[in-house]
């Protein structure tokens, strides 16, 4: 039986009040993308829906990719954008290993700094991570979510901006455009059911797969 999971394709209304807010801090989109899922999914509702996003911007509109269990886009503010949504089930029934795809994912690498012994029980700070190093935590996340990279193109999108208990968080993104390899289609499936590693509630761990021309 395959994963079940729904992806909507929103072109967004540059012009839109909603658009305009959410795109300003992150917080609020998240609010916004929450109310395509159900109601009452409990105390960690984004993780039970599967809901994950990724904001794809070109010099002419912006595109949201919205995932997760079942999307009703019906319940987006009126002047949002228009919606298509499609069911990801294709996408996991032609996942086997040695396929070729193409992928694209933004996503928040960083790593938590090490502290002193006499620290031990406590977490240190976690730092971002860029270029080489960033590089590197992409291609070992991808590797553990059963994908072998061809290539890898980093493009360094704007740091989301959000709120927390009253405070300001920033989350640095990279976005990765490139071509792999199928190793493991059943971790590949959970990888894109429940995104890769932090800030999914920032826009990034969305993983988006495509055949790969032959």
């Amino acid at each position: 039986m395959s994963p079940r999971a729904a992806l909507a394709r929103i072109r967004l209304n540059p012009h839109s009040r909603a658009v305009q807010r959410d795109l300003r801090n992150a917080t609020d989109m998240h609010r916004t993308l929450m109310r395509l899922v159900p109601d009452g999914l409990g105390g960690s509702p984004r993780q039970a829906a599967g809901l994950l996003y990724r904001l794809d911007v070109t010099d002419t509109f912006s595109t949201l990719l919205v995932q997760a269990a079942t999307l009703d886009p019906k319940r987006l503010p009126d002047d949002y954008g228009h919606a298509d949504v499609k069911d990801l089930a294709p996408v996991f029934n032609a996942l086997e290993k040695g396929l070729a795809v193409r992928y694209r994912i933004v996503v928040n690498p960083v790593k938590t700094e090490r502290l002193p012994l006499e620290n031990k029980g406590r977490r240190g700070k976690r730092i971002a991570l860029t270029g080489p190093d960033a590089d590197q935590w992409w291609t070992r996340r991808a590797h553990e979510a059963g994908l072998q990279l061809t290539t890898a193109l980093p493009t360094p999108v704007a740091a989301v901006h959000g709120s927390r208990d009253g405070a300001t968080v920033r989350h640095h993104l990279v976005r990765y455009d490139g071509t792999a390899t199928v190793t493991d289609p059943d971790a590949l499936a959970e990888a894109v059911l429940v995104g890769i590693g932090r800030a999914k509630s920032y826009g990034a761990g969305l993983l988006s797969l495509a055949r790969a021309a032959a």
